[in-house]
């Protein structure tokens, strides 16, 4: 494999794994507000029992995302040097912030764990979640603000293959970081919290204490009603990148949809096969005119095709399959959320049945791989550039041996974190049941579970 194919490989298998605990880091400390918050409203010591072991499990994903994170640095100046002599200067003061976020956030983080009964209004213990919420998110943020600067690089000149007059705001507020960020927040609340309803289920099939019953039913309730809201949001979040890909990046758009002559009344593609070369899609299933009213609320919208695009600025078609699972399993997590209300309000014994949470347990794996899927959609789909419009990949890769032996060290250290990280998370709530930390935190609200 030459060069270009290993280092898209080694990045590409850094930011599968890193995504996993920055999706985490975004949407965890949300949930342990919530619980938090429930539990000092309602006196209810098993809802503060819940946000104390998921702020005690976000610690130990916190130190591996802050692996991961730095890792993605050090990589963009290892394997895309030639990208970083150009745009390092202009994406290295957000790299520079999320930093700043993420000390921001650590900092706050300590003393909200090591201040659990320190204060006489519990309620001021809640207020330090909100400095980590903002130092969390904004984190991401800035993250999220490199990564559009790729897709929709502002904010400078190009003057002899060099960037001069140089906006750092307007490179990180680029036209495409607004619907992103929307897209990043939303999806990762949706998923965390479907994560969290899907260990919720697993422990009321199979739970070793059933002491600890009414306490996962509040988890699930409080998890899948969350999910679903994020999940509304995130719907609206997709929506708008479509209408943003229809004007922005329309070969993406078409790319994704497998969509080759431009025309009006463009029919959504889902599934299916696709010959490029014939331009025929067998398989598929068509809904008439859904790609115009996606991308501009209108069937009678004009849709760019790939034949108006260059050969060699095609993305991959493959990106199809991508965006069709990422809708599917997202699709599926809503539906599931919504059913299990609908049986809490007509058949509230059957929110319960093995079946219904065999499916709810589903949710936060589905809704995990639609991340994965999503990002390699939005990286994919910017292909063949690194920089768009400005620099391909294969212009911005390293020239230096060894990339091989990187991809395999790295391989085997991903492998290490992510068996570590799941070891110490089983390892901290093995046969410790619920009920302990319930009875722990009475005294704090003075309410019966």
């Amino acid at each position: 494999m030459d060069a270009v194919v290993i280092s898209r490989l080694l990045t590409g298998m850094t930011l599968a794994f890193h995504i996993i605990f920055a999706t985490i880091g975004v949407a965890l400390p949300f949930m342990f507000m919530i619980a938090e918050g429930l539990g000092l409203y309602k006196k209810d010591p098993a809802y503060l029992a819940m946000a104390k072991r998921w702020a005690k499990g976000f610690t130990i994903t916190v130190a591996v995302g802050v692996v991961t994170g730095t890792i993605i640095g050090l990589q963009l100046s290892l394997l895309w040097p030639s990208f970083m002599r150009i745009g390092g200067q202009v994406i290295a003061l957000p790299l520079f912030m999320e930093t700043f976020a993420f000390f921001f956030e650590a900092i706050f983080l300590s003393i909200y764990l090591y201040t659990w009964d320190r204060f006489k209004n519990r309620w001021l213990h809640w207020l330090l979640t909100i400095p980590i919420i903002i130092g969390s998110t904004m984190s991401a943020l800035f993250i999220t603000s490199v990564n559009s600067f790729m897709n929709t690089p502002e904010g400078f000149d190009m003057v002899n293959g060099q960037l001069v007059n140089i906006d750092p705001v307007a490179a990180m507020l680029n036209s495409s970081f607004f619907v992103r960020a929307f897209h990043v927040v939303t999806t990762g609340g949706m998923t965390i919290a479907f994560m969290l309803a899907s260990i919720a289920a697993v422990k009321l099939l199979r739970n070793k204490f059933d002491s600890d019953r009414a306490y996962h039913k509040k988890g699930l309730k409080v998890t899948v009603l969350t999910g679903l809201i994020f999940s509304l949001f995130a719907m609206m979040a997709g929506h708008a990148s479509a209408q943003f890909l229809h004007h922005e990046q329309p070969e993406k758009l078409a790319a994704m949809e497998w969509h080759f002559d431009t025309s009006s009344r463009a029919d959504l593609v889902l599934f299916g096969t696709v010959d490029e070369k014939a331009q025929e899609i067998k398989g598929a299933i068509k809904i008439p005119g859904m790609l115009s009213f996606l991308a501009d609320n209108s069937i009678d919208t004009e849709i760019k095709g790939l034949n108006e695009i260059p050969v060699d600025e095609r993305p991959p078609l493959v990106i199809h399959y991508f965006f069709d699972l990422m809708v599917f399993f997202g699709v599926f997590s809503f539906a599931i959320s919504v059913l299990y209300f609908i049986l809490k309000k007509f058949k509230k014994d059957w929110a319960h049945h093995s079946f219904m949470l065999y499916m709810i347990a589903l949710t936060g794996p589905m809704s995990m791989l639609a991340i994965e899927f999503g990002w390699f959609l939005a990286e994919m789909g910017r292909q063949p550039w690194i920089l768009r419009g400005y620099m391909k990949v294969a212009e911005g890769v390293t020239q230096a041996n060894g990339v091989s032996l990187t991809l395999a060290a790295f391989a085997l250290l991903y492998l290490i974190l992510g068996f570590s990280c799941v070891y110490v998370l089983i390892r901290i709530f093995k046969d410790k049941p619920a009920v302990i930390d319930i009875e722990n935190n009475r005294a704090n609200v003075g309410g019966e579970a």
